[in-house]
């Protein structure tokens, strides 16, 4: 039970500070976007995204703070094994099937739907 409360206060405290960055600054949604799959990078590097992971699960592996996160961790782990030529190869290990799926389904919502101007 606790598992799922962890993941909504994690999950949920994520899009509260999108929410409060958006309502009270004059970010657009595409620079909190930005903002926060930095934060996710910054995360990860100092160690620290990996204990929100553990606490809070699957809340934090849904907002976009785990993609950059992902980003990281697997530019960091292949250049561990690869050196230099690895943070460039290892950055789209972990996301190449996200980033896939992503570019696939808007191509066919673009083909399926018509797309207003």
């Amino acid at each position: 039970m606790m598992t799922f409360v962890n993941a909504f206060l994690v999950c949920g405290g994520i899009s509260l500070a999108g929410q409060l960055i958006y309502d009270n600054s004059k970010l657009t949604a595409g620079h909190i976007t930005s903002l926060f799959v930095v934060l996710g990078a910054a995360l990860d590097v100092f160690g620290l995204y990996d204990k929100l992971l553990t606490f809070g699960g699957a809340g934090a592996a849904l907002p976009i703070t785990s993609f950059g996160h992902s980003l990281i961790h697997g530019a960091l782990a292949a250049a561990q094994e690869n050196g230099l030529i690895g943070i460039a190869l290892g950055m789209f290990d972990l996301t190449a099937a996200g980033i896939t799926s992503g570019i696939l389904f808007a191509f066919l919502a673009a083909v399926i739907f018509k797309p207003k101007s």
